[in-house]
Order: C-alpha cells, then sequence, then structure tokens
C-alpha cells in the first residue's frame, strides 16, 4: 500500500509539473498578446533562417510577469536551436560565464533573466562574445599565468531585465533587438485566462475570466496565480463553473480589490496619505515604512500605480494623484 501511494504521488506531482510546462506557449501563433512585438520577432527570426544565421541578440525589457523568459524559449523554438537559461546573480565570475558558453552549439540561445545584475567584469566580458564570438581568459597564477584565446560558436544571447535603464550603454548597444514588453490588454488576459481554465480543466465562463482578466494587473503571470485560487475556491464551494460570483468572492479573500490593487498597494498609497498627506515622499522612506525593499517597490509595486494613474513621480519623490484618493474614500488634500 505505501508503494502504490508513493507512486500515486509521483504521479501526481508529474502530472502536476506537466500542467505549469503546458500554460506556457510554446510558438508566436500559440503566444496571446504583444502583438506588436510578435510581428517584429517573427521577421527577424525568418530573416535570420533564410540567411542561415543565428538570430541577433535580443533585450527583453518591462515590468515582471509579462512573458520575457516564455519568449525567449519561443525564439529558441521558432529558429529550431538549443537554449541554456540563467540569471544574473547566477553567473558571479568569468568561470561561470566561460562554462556556459562553453556548452553552447552553433545556433543557441544562452537567456539570463535578470540582465542587470550581472557583476561588471562578467557584463564586460560579454562584449567580445557578442560581437565576435570570443573571450580572453587567464590561465594559471602568478608567473605561470597566460591569457587563452576562447573562441566560441555563433550564439544568440537573450537578457531580460526590468531595469533596462541602469544597463551601460555599451552592454545596451550590443542587443540588435531591443523590444519593450507592455501590460496586457483585459481582452488578452481574458483569452489568456480562458486557455488556462482549459488546460486545467476548469469551467469558466465568459463573465468570470473578464473579472480575473480585469483585476490582474495587466499581468499573465498573474492572471493564471488567481485563475488557480479561484478554481480552489469554486472546487471547494462545489461551483459548476468559474462564474463572477464566486470570482469575486475569492479576490476579496484574497484581499484583491476592485481595480486589482493587493494589501501591499493598498498599504503603500494609504502610508502616503496618512503620514505624508499623500507625498511627495523618497522611495528609501516608503520602504521603511512599509517594511519592503525598495527594489521590489520599484520594480513590482510603483510601475502598475504608475500606469492606472494612482501614483506620480516628481523631482521630490512619490505622490499620490486624486484618483487614488477617491478610489480608498480619502478626502483629496488640497494643501
Amino acid at each position: 500500500m505505501d508503494d502504490n501511494r508513493i507512486i500515486s504521488g509521483d504521479s501526481a506531482s508529474h502530472n502536476e509539473e506537466s500542467v505549469e510546462k503546458s500554460l506556457r506557449p510554446q510558438y508566436l501563433s500559440e503566444y496571446i498578446g504583444q502583438d506588436q512585438l510578435k510581428s517584429e520577432l517573427s521577421v527577424y527570426i525568418k530573416a535570420a533562417k533564410q540567411r542561415e544565421e543565428s538570430l541577433d541578440h535580443v533585450l527583453l525589457y518591462g515590468p515582471p510577469g509579462l512573458g520575457k523568459t516564455t519568449l525567449a524559449m519561443i525564439i529558441a523554438n521558432e529558429m529550431d536551436v538549443g537554449i541554456k537559461t540563467t540569471s544574473g546573480p547566477a553567473i558571479e565570475k568569468p568561470g561561470d560565464l566561460v562554462a556556459l558558453l562553453n556548452e553552447l552549439q552553433p545556433g543557441d540561445i544562452l537567456f539570463i533573466d535578470e540582465i542587470h545584475r550581472l557583476p561588471k567584469v562578467v557584463e564586460e566580458m560579454l562584449y567580445s562574445a557578442m560581437e565576435d564570438f570570443y573571450v580572453d581568459i587567464v590561465v594559471g597564477q602568478g608567473p605561470t599565468a597566460h591569457p587563452v584565446h576562447f573562441p566560441l560558436p555563433p550564439f544568440t544571447l537573450v537578457g531580460a531585465t526590468t531595469r533596462a535603464g541602469i544597463l551601460s550603454a555599451p552592454f545596451r548597444d550590443r542587443f540588435g533587438i531591443v523590444e519593450h514588453m507592455k501590460y496586457y490588454e483585459t481582452k488578452d488576459l481574458e483569452d489568456i485566462v480562458k486557455r488556462s481554465a482549459e488546460i486545467f480543466h476548469a469551467e469558466i465562463v465568459t463573465q468570470g475570466a473578464h473579472e480575473i482578466a480585469r483585476r490582474s494587473r495587466g499581468t499573465p503571470r498573474i492572471a493564471n496565480r488567481l485563475l488557480k485560487r479561484v478554481r480552489d475556491f469554486a472546487q471547494v464551494y462545489a461551483k459548476d463553473n468559474i462564474d463572477v460570483e464566486i470570482v469575486d468572492h475569492s479576490l476579496g479573500m484574497l484581499g484583491v480589490d476592485d481595480e486589482g490593487l493587493d494589501s501591499t498597494d493598498i498599504k503603500l498609497l494609504k502610508t502616503m496619505i496618512v503620514y505624508y498627506n499623500g507625498g511627495p515622499v523618497g522611495l528609501n522612506t516608503l520602504a521603511a515604512n512599509i517594511g519592503e525593499e525598495t527594489d521590489t517597490i520599484a520594480e513590482m509595486y510603483e510601475p502598475y500605480l504608475l500606469q492606472i494613474g494612482y501614483l506620480k513621480r516628481t523631482a521630490r519623490g512619490r505622490m499620490v494623484t486624486e484618483a487614488a484618493y477617491k478610489h480608498l474614500n480619502y478626502p483629496i488634500n488640497n494643501n
């Protein structure tokens, strides 16, 4: 009986992993949203394949959760090449980079997430790797140390970042294809929710999918996360399908309000209103007040609040807008 239980558990775990992977589209034709970006990438990929060349280096930037990693994998599938994935913090020294580059086959893709967090010495080593497909490394120590010219196969570097502005100009200029990923339209998110619900074998009505999409902060990752949680509530409450009623109840329990703001968004805005009369407030001060890292606020929360017009940046700091006052039912401070 114990053996059966173990086998059953392994099978369930494997099935869960399969579901997670299947949420990611495999080709551009399956990718929902980002139409302009898809159109441009399609041209670049076709041209590279016709010339039998590796694709030019690609930099994808924008807020987290918009599908940068998924796009990197799609590019590899469309080019019919292999892909190695890593992140900026994982490449601590030049040797780590050389080990990765040494594993690449001609035409392969090296995907580096959080590429803005690469150490400077590693970034500089990438210059020659990207432009001329070689790196110079020093072998040995002391008197026996000597440089070695290490040729590389043609490859494509795909970098993803939430903070393209802090990349050095020489590094940024070496990417031939630079694409900005924008927040998704509600209609595209609705289609993503419906597709994911089908993969989960969960019945969902159009209005329910629309409500999840509308409150997903323009972000597919959040839309899928909310769908999973709403599915849990629908299952426990024995609902035949996911409708507006169960979505509204579930998201209310999760602390996601009518505009998609979560408890941290609301805490941030209320802190500014109650303690600082709506601002201006410095980012470091805000971070200390709400117990979050400055990078977390700048990368995860602030972009959406700016996008929907609840927050604005000034030379003296962040300020809450009248729209946010109204949404939170606070009297507008005219001082």
